[in-house]
């Protein structure tokens, strides 16, 4: 096998690497025929499928090729996820008819609160809803065209410095991570952020190149509209792409302090425009910032979703999950992305990065301080290790699907990686090393596949004795005739991308919904959730395949009966929602013990108020109720209240009307109060009030951190006031109508 470029054999010996292509074409060089080169403009399809002069004529058709075959593979089955995510769903349905709400984020046309996260990610569904009408397919499909974005971000980046080969490896590893597969075929802001931070990465990269200032310039833009993704996570990779710009950048150190602070500039600008006219705009006639606790974004951002993240002191938050020792959301620790609730999502080729890394750096080390390849290294692993370091000892809410932030540094260090130490195998530690990250990541799927025992039960012992098999061959690559060489590169490739395709099949073979999702097969992951997996006053069932009775029990495989101390039962998810055999978490009597979402009446646990719906996932809303809100639904702003977002969310996409979520996600903010929902009332502004949701009946057991009981006033007041009606398994309050007592 031989490389496309002409390349120094051993790095660092003579001068600076040179891996990447060489230098365009002089005056005198003739282009080579077919190339395309020194013609005119052709027509976009010649030029899309020749790509670069220098290429190999397979490079382009085979990139095009990966991008499709991303395209269809998150595509397959999209609808099956329905909104996905109604919290979000429901913004960007608000965001299609309200261009306020599309600007501020807001949950409901009627703009009472926004959703607790800045609005970036919203703006594409919202446009694709305005122009295409509300669909499943609407809402997810600008999703999948982040996904095919990155593969392209992420290959462009890895090949510009190394190879065409190198790039195609770093986007299938990517398009082939579980999770991966998962959030680019789901709305939450995940998607859109891990698109943007690889875009940073990439002008970072660029900026390394020649030292112009336009590219730091435009990750700094990168950056700043990250932040408007989700906020201080843009900032993770901060720290070492400064380091790396500011040692590595082939200009003199103050034209690179220079550089630095007018990216610093253009993240501030890109970013803070936003914020600006949000804290400058008169609280009273826009909506009330969701998550905050003073109706502030900066309050936000730095409170709940920015130093609580970290530790665990999130004001209105539920009180997360118990775990084995650690954060409130699971154990945390060094080895927090191998253990059993996030090692399925990411850290399959996670071992094999990290040493990839380390090798690039040791075949680097004697190049001068503007190596390209070196700093390609450090760029892509330090931004690895910084989110690595962070989502491992966060104490605050964590979720598995966070972890979509590493997949472009991993499959950028694993394409890179490979590809250097193949050109270099003639040296010994250079095989050595490949064989070594192929035997990690055949050890390491083999733990993987091994924690779900029943899912494809050989597909274990195909990676572990294939992967083995084929880390033997690389040690010995030099010595064996081309074909054996090959097939000893074919075998460990594949063995080290079929666990993690199995998962990725098996994530896209079926829909997901509600707020906590993860990929893979059923107890892929067993991180419980609050009521279950080590909730404090209580725990439960773990995730798999289990079913609830009417007690709120979980049993079956990998969900196990879970009771609380203090806290009653409950399973999550099973199988189906937690608690009952009613829809999403209700028994027929429409009470759920103890278990989550869905509310419950046990001892010292959480009750989150009667009847549909809850924190984590929406109501199934029956046609009854549906025709119930719909009547006369234009006189009203909202056409219901409901406590927690979740619950309104699912009613808002139901009728298409908007639908007040008191007290935003968790029920637990001070919007509206009693005296503001009282004027809403008198003024006619509501037509009624959907019971149950969220966490609207207080906590029992004093779980939550914080917050509003306002959701609990207004609850208290609406029952002793208004007449009480029945649809279906649904319980509402007409809000135009006094009760009798």
């Amino acid at each position: 096998m031989t490389t496309d470029y002409d390349r120094p054999r051993h790095p660092g010996s003579a001068g600076p690497v040179a891996w990447g292509p060489p230098a365009a074409p002089g005056p005198t060089d003739a282009p080579a025929p077919g190339s395309g080169a020194g013609e005119p403009m052709g027509p976009l399809v010649r030029r899309l499928w020749r790509g670069r002069p220098e290429d190999p004529r397979w490079a382009r058709p085979a990139l095009l090729g990966l991008l499709l075959a991303t395209a269809l593979l998150y595509l397959y089955n999209l609808s099956a996820s329905g909104y996905a995510n109604s919290f979000y769903s429901a913004a960007a349905q608000a965001g299609s008819t309200s261009w306020k709400a599309f600007f501020f984020g807001s949950l409901d046309a009627g703009n009472a609160i926004t959703v607790d996260k800045p609005p970036a990610a919203l703006w594409p569904m919202a446009l694709s809803v305005r122009i295409f009408g509300l669909h499943s397919w609407t809402i997810l499909a600008p999703e999948v065209v982040m996904g095919v974005l990155t593969v392209a971000v992420v290959y462009a980046a890895v090949r510009r410095r190394f190879s065409p080969a190198a790039g195609l490896i770093s986007g299938a590893v990517l398009a082939l991570t579980p999770v991966a597969a998962l959030m680019f075929r789901f709305n939450n802001p995940d998607a859109l952020l891990a698109l943007l931070m690889a875009l940073t990465v990439h002008f970072v990269l660029r900026a390394l190149e020649d030292g112009r200032t336009k590219w730091l310039v435009w990750a700094g833009v990168a950056v700043g509209f990250a932040f408007l993704t989700k906020t201080l996570q843009a900032f993770l990779i901060l720290p070492a792409l400064a380091l790396v710009y500011g040692v590595c950048a082939p200009v003199r150190l103050r034209k690179r302090l220079v550089q630095l602070a007018l990216a610093t500039v253009a993240l501030v600008v890109s970013g803070g425009w936003w914020v600006a006219i949000v804290e400058l705009w008169p609280a009273a006639s826009r909506p009330y910032i969701g998550g905050s606790q003073n109706n502030s974004f900066l309050e936000l951002t730095f409170g709940y979703n920015g130093f609580g993240r970290i530790n665990g002191d999130e004001t209105g938050s539920v009180g997360g999950m118990g775990g084995g020792g650690g954060g409130q959301w699971g154990t945390t620790g060094w080895d927090r992305m191998f253990n059993s609730e996030i090692g399925g999502q990411i850290s399959w080729l996670l071992p094999a990065a990290l040493i990839l890394f380390v090798a690039g750096l040791v075949l680097t080390r004697k190049a001068g301080r503007t190596d390209p390849a070196r700093g390609s290294f450090l760029a892509w692993g330090g931004s690895l290790l910084m989110t690595v370091v962070v989502f491992s000892y966060m104490a605050g809410i964590f979720h598995q699907y966070y972890t979509v932030a590493l997949a472009p540094y991993v499959a950028a260090l694993v394409g890179m990686g490979v590809t250097v130490l193949w050109e270099e195998r003639s040296r010994t530690w250079a095989s050595l090393t490949l064989a070594a990250a192929a035997t990690a990541t055949a050890a390491w799927g083999y733990v993987l596949l091994d924690r779900t025992p029943d899912y494809l039960p050989w597909l274990k012992w195909f990676v572990l004795v294939g992967g083995l098999t084929g880390a033997l061959g690389l040690i010995f690559v030099t010595r064996l005739g081309r074909q054996l060489a090959l097939a000893a590169v074919g075998l460990s490739f594949v063995t080290s991308i079929a666990g993690p395709t199995a998962y990725t099949l098996s994530t896209v073979n079926q829909g997901h919904s509600g707020s906590i999702v993860t990929a893979g097969p059923a107890g892929a992951s067993m991180m419980g959730g609050p009521g279950g997996g080590g909730m404090r006053g209580g725990f439960g069932g773990f995730p798999g395949q289990g079913r609830q009775n009417g007690n709120g029990e979980t049993q079956g495989q990998n969900g196990g009966r879970g009771f609380g101390q203090g806290g009653g039962f409950g399973g999550f998810p099973g199988g189906g929602m937690p608690g009952g055999n009613g829809q999403n978490g209700t028994t027929p009597q429409g009470n759920q013990q103890g278990g989550f979402p869905g509310g419950g009446t046990g001892e010292g646990g959480m009750r989150g108020g009667r009847g549909p719906g809850g924190l984590l996932d929406g109501a199934n809303v029956g046609s009854e109720a549906k025709k119930l809100l719909e009547k006369d639904a234009g006189n009203y702003t909202w056409v219901a209240a409901s406590i927690g977002s979740q619950n309104a969310a699912s009613y808002q996409l139901a009728t298409g009307h908007a639908v007040m979520a008191i007290g935003g996600f968790n029920g637990s903010d001070p919007a509206p109060t009693l005296a503001q929902f009282q004027k809403y009332v008198a003024q006619g502004r509501i037509h009624y009030f959907i019971a149950g949701g969220g966490f609207g009946g207080g906590f029992g057991g004093g779980d939550r951190t914080g917050g509003s009981d306002a959701g609990t006033q207004i609850s208290s007041w609406v029952e002793k006031n208004f007449k009480k009606v029945t649809v279906g398994s649904s319980t509402f309050y007409d809000l135009t109508r006094k009760s009798a007592g």
